[in-house]
């Protein structure tokens, strides 16, 4: 796999708030749905106890909006190993407290910590990090324990290296806007298959090389797609939002949304962008995690629309 550069925050800030401006007090509503989630969890948190939330759901948290908050909870709850285990094998060291909450667009204060802490009392998550006690920081990760766990282990295995070489899972996925897109139906193009989020910073950040690659390398045979993640993630943006997000970037690909299915069979993603390039025969060439350099991307690109 080629190195990747670490994600960082983009250099443009105010980028998301225009293309959410739209739904502002819907994310507002769902900042207070997520805070008033983690404030009970925080407070009734039991060390050695799994969280439970079949009895949260029923029992406490009836509204909507604090049924689709715990819900998004519980979807990170699960990638977050993954997602700490697979950072700390691509840059060398462990993800910041900002970062995961980045990464899984928690918006309430504190978030990433209190989901560390439910792990940490978790007997069904292995004891996997060391955190620093006064800041809450994660100051060393030990993979290995995730590798061997039988929950985790399988799906580190293939986000780390075990795509290459081997065939793309075909998948079915609608298409924003209406209609399904077949990826079999694509074999005999070169396909670049991004899964992002809406508010990702680094997903933000890869769409202008996207935009440029589609448009200077569509006529050799390459096709972009942006599969969206927002359902799977549990995230409330509507397709209004990112039907805007696309407009702004001047998108001209195809947009597709990212199902349960359709992550299992590509190894449950936990970083974002997570991209595949997949030949003209089905095989997938290369994997990456994480925001990719654009010459690293068109150089393989390139060598992939090429005759052997």
């Amino acid at each position: 796999m080629t190195s990747r550069t670490p994600m960082t925050r983009l250099p443009y800030p105010l980028l998301l708030p225009a293309i959410v401006m739209g739904c502002a007090g819907s994310a507002a509503a769902s900042a207070d749905a997520e805070a008033r989630v983690l404030d009970y969890i925080r407070t009734h948190l039991q060390p050695g106890q799994p969280l439970r939330v079949t009895e949260l759901y029923n029992q406490v948290f009836t509204k909507p909006d604090d049924r689709q908050a715990l819900n998004k909870l519980y979807n990170a709850f699960f990638r977050i190993p993954l997602f700490v285990a697979n950072y700390q094998e691509e840059y060398k060291h462990p993800p910041t407290l900002a970062v995961i909450a980045e990464q899984f667009d928690l918006r309430a204060p504190n978030a990433a910590d209190t989901l560390l802490r439910v792990m940490e009392s978790d007997p069904r998550v292995p004891r996997f990090l060391i955190r620093d006690p006064k800041t809450g920081e994660i100051v060393q990760v030990d993979v290995e324990k995730i590798k061997s766990d039988p929950k985790f282990g399988q799906a580190l295995a293939r986000q780390i290296g075990g795509f290459d070489g081997n065939p793309a899972p075909d998948l079915t996925l609608e298409k924003l806007g209406g209609g399904n897109l077949h990826l079999a139906d694509l074999q005999g193009k070169v396909v670049l298959l991004e899964i992002w989020f809406t508010g990702c910073p680094p997903c933000m950040q890869e769409a202008p090389a996207l935009v440029s690659l589609d448009h200077e390398l569509s006529s050799r045979g390459l096709v972009i797609v942006g599969a969206n993640d927002d359902r799977n993630l549990g995230l409330d943006y509507d397709d209004s939002v990112r039907q805007r997000y696309v407009q702004e970037r001047g998108i001209d690909y195809p947009i597709v949304h990212w199902t349960k299915e359709s992550d299992q069979a590509y190894g449950g993603v936990a970083i974002f962008p997570t991209l595949f390039l997949i030949d003209r025969k089905g095989t997938i060439r290369n994997h990456w995690i994480g925001y990719v350099e654009p010459q690293v991307l068109r150089q393989a690109i390139d060598r992939t629309l090429s005759p052997n």
